[in-house]
């Protein structure tokens, strides 16, 4: 890193044919500050596609930070996207196991973008908790770039943002370590940053997980009906007996039916 970051620009070093390759799509504009070397060039790393409402929203945003990226007086080029597939659509599906394993195709589709050699830091457009951390270990191998991940934004979970606020200080103030809580994707990106695995499910376990549920899907169990707006029936206490599910407002809850009614 420390000989990257002291080599100066990239494209400095690049024959003329390579830089007019890199630069051959550009506007005039950019072109002409990217072969002057007068403007820093950024690169965008986008896990967009139109599958997910997460990352949908990100297709307008290469064309909002070219524009202001210009205003800035730097260039910003998209160097490349990024698969980003959802365990929603896949759920009980075979595409299920490569919900992780894309993890590491995420990682590699991202160092390939930056390989050009061509950019002086990088914007890296994904959310989830496969592909931001793919995100990252690929822009750790260019770790002289400064790198900006940035999210799809805010979505509606359809609670009220009140009703949001009481769940979450529940669950908080329940534990008795608030101070210590971590937003969730700050502490998948400081795990990734450590080499902490804990959160991180290995081969081995998915195959023990498949194991342990195989005879569950193919013998399941009686339907249980319960109350619209309820948390479910109370039978599903008796998968945790003796203990008790932790649910916010439901104190009636912490004692187990025998019945399982």
């Amino acid at each position: 890193m420390a000989e990257a970051r002291g080599a100066g620009t990239a494209r400095t070093k690049l024959a003329c044919t390579n830089l007019a390759h890199a630069i051959a799509a550009s506007g005039a504009e950019d072109k002409r500050a990217l072969r002057l070397m007068q403007w820093p060039n950024i690169a965008i790393v986008s896990a967009y596609n139109d599958m997910l409402s997460a990352h949908q929203p990100l297709e307008r945003f290469p064309s909002l930070i070219k524009a202001a990226a210009r205003e800035a007086g730097a260039v910003a080029q998209f160097a490349g996207g990024v698969p980003a597939m959802c365990d929603g659509v896949t759920q009980g599906m075979p595409g299920m196991e490569l919900s992780l394993l894309s993890r590491d195709v995420i990682a590699m589709a991202t160092a390939v973008a930056l390989t050009h050699n061509v950019f002086d830091a990088a914007l890296c457009l994904g959310v989830c908790d496969k592909i931001v951390p793919g995100l990252l270990i690929g822009a750790l191998a260019f770790g002289h770039l400064p790198v900006v991940f940035v999210p799809g934004g805010p979505m509606s979970s359809g609670l009220a943002n009140r009703e949001k606020a009481r769940v979450r200080q529940f669950a908080m103030y329940d534990t008795g370590l608030v101070g210590d809580v971590l937003e969730a994707y700050e502490r998948l990106i400081l795990d990734a940053m450590r080499g902490d695995h804990t959160l991180f499910t290995t081969a081995e376990g998915i195959e023990r997980l498949r194991e342990v549920s195989t005879p569950l899907l193919e013998s399941p169990p009686p339907v249980r009906v319960y109350a619209a707006g309820s948390w479910g029936p109370n039978a599903i206490h008796q998968l945790v007996a003796p203990h008790a599910w932790r649910l916010p407002f439901e104190r009636t809850w912490r004692d187990p039916n025998p019945a399982g009614a």
